[in-house]
C-alpha cells in the first residue's frame, strides 16, 4: 500500500485553531481610540456646529430635505458636553437614549480586553432591534405633526 493510501491516525489529523467570536484589540489601539475620542469631544465642546461649517453635512436630509435617525446627533453631543440634557433630548432623542447602552457595552469590551478574554458578542437579535428602533424613529420624525413633539431637531 502506498504511503499517500495509508490510514491516518487521529493524532496525525491536523485541527486549524477555533476562531473567537469577539475581536481583541492591543492596548495601544485603545489609546489611539481614546484620544481620537477625547479630540472629537474637545472640538465638539469648543465649536458649536450650529455656528461652525467645517462640520460634515447629513446628505439625505441635504437632498431630500427629510431628517434621518442621525439628523441632530452632532448638536446633541454638543449639548450633553455642556451639560444640557434637555435640549440634547430634543435635538435627538434616539442618541440619547441609546447613550446608556453603548456606555455598558463598552464597559464590557473594556473589562473582557483587561482579563484577556474576547470581546463580547453581538447577538443578530440586538442588531434588528436598533434597526428597527432606527428605522421607526426616522419615519415618525418626517411626520407632519413631529414637528410639535421630542422627534424633530
Amino acid at each position: 500500500m502506498s504511503e499517500s493510501a495509508q490510514k491516518l491516525s487521529p493524532s496525525d489529523v491536523r485541527i486549524p485553531p477555533r476562531y473567537s467570536r469577539g475581536i481583541r484589540v492591543p492596548m495601544v489601539s485603545a489609546l489611539v481610540m481614546s484620544l481620537v475620542l477625547a479630540a472629537g469631544g474637545a472640538v465638539l465642546f469648543w465649536f458649536d456646529p450650529n455656528q461652525h461649517s467645517f462640520y460634515p453635512y447629513c446628505f439625505l436630509h441635504r437632498t431630500t430635505g427629510l431628517l434621518c435617525p442621525g439628523c441632530g446627533g452632532l448638536r446633541s453631543v454638543h449639548q450633553l458636553l455642556h451639560g444640557h440634557f434637555v435640549a440634547a433630548f430634543r435635538l435627538n432623542a434616539l442618541f440619547v437614549l441609546s447613550l446608556p447602552f453603548l456606555g455598558w457595552f463598552g464597559v464590557r469590551c473594556v473589562l473582557a480586553q483587561w482579563r484577556s478574554q474576547p470581546a463580547p458578542a453581538i447577538r443578530p437579535a440586538w442588531l434588528w432591534t436598533a434597526f428597527a428602533l432606527m428605522a421607526i424613529f426616522g419615519i415618525a420624525r418626517n411626520l407632519p405633526f413631529a414637528h410639535l413633539a421630542f422627534l424633530a431637531p
